[in-house]
């Protein structure tokens, strides 16, 4: 399952055209496409697995329309996609976690989407020093959204409520 998982996120966010699949302006794609992609991977996946890897990501990371024909990953592509985001209020902090060497760059520049299309922020600390600790020792880094919020930045709270938002400026984050 989670081989299976990993190349989803890799072909709904980042390389389609490793399994020829065919992803709409808004990440979607067909759900029959994907699952006939992934076999070309020796994958040995179905409705079934694909269904159970959706439902049981604990990140939420991808969503299917309402008959199960369309899938597609909640955020973090670096395809060009408009992802379906509606703006929102954010709450006072987000949270952010982040490998100790790039405190450097995030100090003198904020916190950058780079490839991505959007910064990823977490409402909680326990999902932020998760995501922190992939690249090394964590460090936890929280953001006034409030005051980012009433500056005029605009943010997004994605369908499995991680917070998103273009940029980071360096005078909203505070090391914790």
């Amino acid at each position: 399952m989670k081989r299976i998982s990993k190349w989803m996120s890799l072909v709904l966010r980042h390389k389609p055209e490793l399994i020829n699949l065919e992803i709409d302006s808004r990440g979607w794609a067909s759900t029959v496409d994907l699952i006939a992609g992934l076999n070309t991977q020796g994958l040995e996946t179905d409705m079934e697995t694909v269904v159970r890897v959706v439902e049981e990501n604990e990140k939420q990371r991808f969503a299917f329309n309402e008959d199960k024909s369309r899938i597609c990953a909640n955020q973090g592509h670096s395809i060009m996609v408009t992802p379906d985001l509606d703006e929102a209020e954010p709450p006072e902090l987000l949270f952010h976690g982040t490998a100790g060497q790039f405190l450097e760059a995030i100090r003198a520049e904020g916190l950058v989407r780079k490839e991505r299309h959007h910064v990823h922020l977490s409402k909680d600390k326990a999902t932020a020093m998760l995501v922190g600790g992939r690249k090394g020792k964590p460090v936890l880094l929280a953001i006034d959204a409030h005051n980012m919020y009433k500056d005029g930045f605009v943010f997004y709270l994605s369908r499995n409520g991680v917070w998103l938002t273009d940029h980071v400026p360096p005078d909203y984050i505070t090391e914790r």
